[in-house]
């Protein structure tokens, strides 16, 4: 992993369409499973009622939003990076300054998502539980994990 310079800011309304462009670019590598009709729909929920309703901060480089953390509380809504700036620790980064806000951090991530469990794991989240569908009631499996403070 190579770390380059991020800068995280809070989320502002000119963010919205480059946001649900990372949003979108990343769950269809992340989510395949959740197949491409239904991202779609989910993309007009995230720009009409996650990204402005949640607590949500703007990792950037060269001053360009490249992946964003959505926090309800403490609870991790949505931690997404772009694909072409993964792996530069742009997420742990994210994760690191949501810690810092809230302590104890929570969050569900598919179990078909792989290398998000791994990401989780590595940074010390625990498993406390697992669902057979998410929230949709769709048979998409989801694990709830929690990073101590």
């Amino acid at each position: 992993m190579k770390n380059i310079d991020v800068t995280i800011r809070a989320y502002q309304a000119a963010d919205l369409e480059a946001l649900s462009a990372i949003w979108f670019e990343a769950s269809m590598l992340a989510h395949p499973f959740i197949g491409e009709a239904r991202l779609r729909e989910q993309r007009a929920l995230i720009e009409t009622v996650y990204l402005p309703k949640a607590e949500t901060w703007v990792a950037c480089t060269d001053d360009q939003p490249a992946g964003f953390i959505s926090l309800l509380d403490n609870f991790i809504g949505g931690l997404f990076v772009s694909p072409r700036r993964q792996g530069l620790g742009i997420g742990r980064a994210l994760v690191a300054h949501a810690k810092a806000l809230k302590g104890e951090l929570e969050l569900e991530v598919y179990l078909d998502n792989h290398q998000a469990c791994a990401f989780y794991h590595t940074l010390g989240f625990d498993e406390v539980s697992r669902r057979t569908h998410d929230d949709q009631g769709l048979p998409f499996g989801n694990a709830h994990l929690i990073l101590r403070a």
